[in-house]
């Protein structure tokens, strides 16, 4: 094994245990964050057994105190922190308080299609569009091209998302009524491979998956414009110029240069689209992680909290720890710059 191949091996040891202590850094902040919001968070079954008509008084103490065991609520901190890490790590979630008796697992698995479906689609094409837009108006700097797009991208990214996602609302689905104004699908309908279902959920698909696109083109578009302009100055652009270089060319090496960060910005926001895109699914009650994990957030779902979190931290990480493995496949600095 020569030198090279033990500074990777070393390289990628260390990646590892960095994600290992910080995953148990991450999910120790996700175990205490709930318990510090004030409130019963077993109220929501105790309403719902009052609902059904145990109004027993009695009934409902014996209740509240058979879930406190089963829960594990009533313990010593320390010994819910070392259950709920051990759970984590075998992937046992809990049970929902919300949804009792159903596993936070049943509840979050159905509606992480739906998330990676709206989310990974926008996200790279507003990724294209952003870093084509971009490069071309740092390429053509000063031309009204440029001009026309930094000014609409500036204005673009700082508009909130909430009345972006509400004004495509008013206009499509109230005023024009084109397209539907909240939903996954219609009310009656059932998922299946069916044409009627698929043009359904596609109808309803468009205003979420346009809204995320507006108002993540701009971000790119800003961000890669001035990676091209800090390139356009390099010292090899100069010479190559000075060489009589077709422009073309030169413009191809200084855009692959200038993708290098924006390739790490997209690796790191498609591993966080499991976490669902709150503000879009609150905006249009589309049913994903982000929607659910702020039923959660109202209801104090302790598990189901956690749940989302334990997942959503999980993809964050073992995506970074991807690109880490990437980079230091394609460029030996990075290894052989660790081991020194």
């Amino acid at each position: 094994m020569n030198n090279s191949s033990k500074a990777f091996i070393k390289y990628i040891g260390r990646k590892l245990l960095f994600l290992v202590i910080t995953y148990i850094i991450s999910i120790t902040i996700v175990f205490i964050l709930p318990r510090v919001i004030p409130g019963n968070p077993l109220s929501q079954i105790l309403s719902g057994l009052s609902r059904t008509g145990q109004s027993n008084p009695d009934a409902i103490r014996a209740a509240e105190k058979a879930l406190m065991e089963q829960y594990g609520i009533g313990k010593p901190w320390y010994v819910q922190y070392f259950e709920f890490l051990g759970n984590a790590f075998k992937g046992d979630l809990g049970t929902s308080f919300t949804y009792y008796p159903r596993k936070a697992t049943e509840l979050i698995a159905p509606v992480i299609p739906w998330t990676l479906m709206l989310l990974l689609p926008a996200t790279v094409v507003a990724w294209f569009l952003g870093n084509t837009l971009g490069a071309f108006a740092a390429y053509k700097r000063n031309s009204w091209f440029d001009k026309g797009v930094l000014t609409t991208s500036l204005i673009i990214s700082q508009i909130p998302y909430y009345w972006l996602g509400m004004l495509l609302v008013f206009f499509f689905a109230v005023k024009l009524n084109w397209l539907p104004a909240q939903g996954a699908y219609s009310q009656g309908l059932i998922p299946s491979f069916t044409w009627d279902f698929i043009a359904d959920a596609a109808k309803h698909y468009i205003l979420p998956f346009l809204s995320i696109v507006i108002s993540a083109t701009g971000g790119w578009a800003v961000g890669t414009r001035l990676l091209v302009i800090n390139e356009l100055g390099s010292d090899y652009v100069r010479f190559a110029e000075y060489v009589g270089m077709k422009e073309k060319t030169i413009f191809n090496y200084v855009y692959r240069n200038s993708l290098l960060p924006q390739i790490t910005g997209l690796a790191l926001s498609l591993g966080g689209a499991l976490g669902g895109s709150l503000i879009t699914e609150i905006v249009f009650n589309y049913p994903g992680t982000g929607y659910l994990l702020f039923k959660a957030l109202t209801t104090l779902d302790y598990p189901l909290i956690q749940g989302t979190f334990v997942i959503l931290i999980a993809s964050i990480y073992l995506t970074n720890f991807f690109v880490d493995f990437i980079y230091a496949l394609i460029d030996p600095r990075i290894r052989l710059g660790q081991e020194a």
